[in-house]
């Protein structure tokens, strides 16, 4: 009962991060911008920590608006940069930015009190004492971002796809690509605030690679993907208990371990 009890919620997090996270992961492999999710969560650190250096505490309205926001400059920035720079790899803006808005978060967190502690907060979170008051706030959010997902899966997918059939089509690629990463926005603000800039991005990309390395295709990519991210958060969550280990650490390894094991025995993974 006290495991049911210390996990429960956590666990119930995990689902909700992976189901979401997962899908957007296939996204983020299609369009080849594997750390896009690191940059945005660190645009959002560095709203965060601006949000203390104004008297915000973390968890209110105030500091997840400025998180939000910082997180949809670089939605933007992400968005004009693969229409107009063509002279380097788009991940490469991702990276420069990456690099300044941790940097930053360096800055400001050195002119506020406990600076070394957001910093921990931000990339580590604090998954365990989640509540099942969170887990039900970030799944309606979710849920209502999963409703326009689902709207607009289809041109999502031909932008993430085939950018050049999309531009032939008519479609906007700057209005598409920043719907997409406003969404993305949205997500990693509200997941990095409960899990961390490292477990969000595990649980982001780790699932949707693992089911390219199982060969699936299609929508059974997705379950694939759903199936291992929720299994492996369990496995993390129950090997952090009975060894009482940090809990978002422990799954992050539990994770790269599992995925490391799956290059050598699945097909895919030694292509």
């Amino acid at each position: 009962m006290q495991l049911v009890h210390l996990m429960g919620a956590p666990f119930a997090a995990s689902v909700v991060l992976v189901l979401i996270h997962a899908y957007l992961g296939g996204h983020v492999l299609r369009r080849g911008v594997i750390f896009v999710d690191l940059a945005m969560a660190q645009f959002a650190a560095m709203g965060g920590a601006a949000a203390l250096l104004f008297g915000f505490e973390h968890g209110t309205a105030a500091g997840y608006a400025m998180g939000l926001g910082s997180a949809l400059v670089a939605a933007a920035l992400f968005s004009w940069s693969r229409r107009r720079i063509r002279a380097v790899p788009q991940e490469a803006i991702i990276g420069i930015a990456y690099v300044v808005a941790s940097s930053a978060v360096l800055v400001i967190a050195d002119r506020i009190p406990h600076g070394a502690e957001h910093i921990k907060h931000s990339l580590v979170g604090s998954i365990l004492w989640v509540s099942w008051r969170d887990v039900l706030k970030i799944a309606a959010i979710y849920a209502l971002l999963g409703v326009v997902l689902f709207a607009t899966h289809r041109t999502l997918d031909l932008v993430s796809r085939d950018p050049e059939e999309a531009r032939a089509r008519g479609l906007s690629l700057f209005r598409w690509d920043f719907l997409f990463y406003g969404i993305f926005a949205f997500v990693v603000t509200s997941s990095v605030q409960i899990a961390g800039v490292l477990l969000v991005f595990t649980i982001l990309i780790v699932p949707s690679v693992f089911a390219a390395f199982a060969g699936a295709v299609g929508l059974r990519r997705l379950f694939v993907a759903w199936g291992f991210g929720i299994a492996m958060s369990l496995a993390g969550m129950l090997l952090s208990y009975f060894l009482d280990t940090p809990t978002g650490a422990t799954v992050v390894v539990v994770f790269g371990l599992a995925l490391f094991v799956a290059s050598l025995v699945l097909p895919g993974g030694t292509r």
